[in-house]
C-alpha cells in the first residue's frame, strides 16, 4: 500500500512538472531559426507558433535579476500558450546590435501575426500579465 502511493505521489509530481514551461535561453544561432532571421529577411516575419517574449537582459543589472523570477513564473502560468526566451546581450552581441539594445532590461512581446512590441525597464508581474493578454492574441 505503501509504495502505491509513493508510486502516485512521483507520478502527479513528475506530471506537473513536465507541463511547466520554464524560460529557455537562446543564441544568435537559435534566435534566427526561432524567432526572426534578420540577416536574410527585410520584412518582420516571426517563425513561432505561439506567441513569444524575449527579455534581453545582462548578468550585472539589478532589475534584470529581479524580473528573472517574475519570467520564471509567467512562464509556468502560461506553459502551452506563449514561449519565453532570454538572451545574454553580452554573449550575443549581434542580436542587441541588430535590436539596438542599450539598456536594461528590454522585453520583446511577439504576437504570432503581428508587428512585436518592445518594452524598456522593469515591469510588475500584474503589468505584464495586462500586456500578455491584451497584445498576444492568446484568448
Amino acid at each position: 500500500m505503501q509504495r502505491k502511493l509513493i508510486l502516485l505521489a512521483l507520478v502527479a509530481i513528475f506530471s506537473l512538472t513536465a507541463n511547466a514551461q520554464t524560460v529557455s535561453y537562446l543564441t544568435t544561432e537559435q534566435f534566427k531559426a526561432k524567432v526572426f532571421d534578420y540577416t536574410t529577411e527585410k520584412e518582420w516575419k516571426y517563425k513561432g507558433d505561439k506567441p513569444c517574449i524575449i527579455d534581453f537582459y545582462t548578468t550585472w543589472c539589478g532589475p534584470c535579476k529581479r524580473l528573472a523570477p517574475i519570467m520564471e513564473e509567467l512562464a509556468k502560468q502560461y506553459a502551452g500558450k506563449v514561449y519565453f526566451y532570454k538572451v545574454d546581450v553580452e554573449q550575443e552581441r549581434e542580436i542587441a546590435q541588430a535590436f539596438q539594445i542599450t539598456s536594461f532590461p528590454r522585453v520583446l512581446y511577439i504576437p504570432v501575426k503581428e508587428k512585436p512590441m518592445m518594452q524598456i525597464g522593469l515591469q510588475p508581474k500584474e503589468t505584464i500579465e495586462e500586456i500578455i493578454d491584451d497584445n498576444l492574441l492568446i484568448k
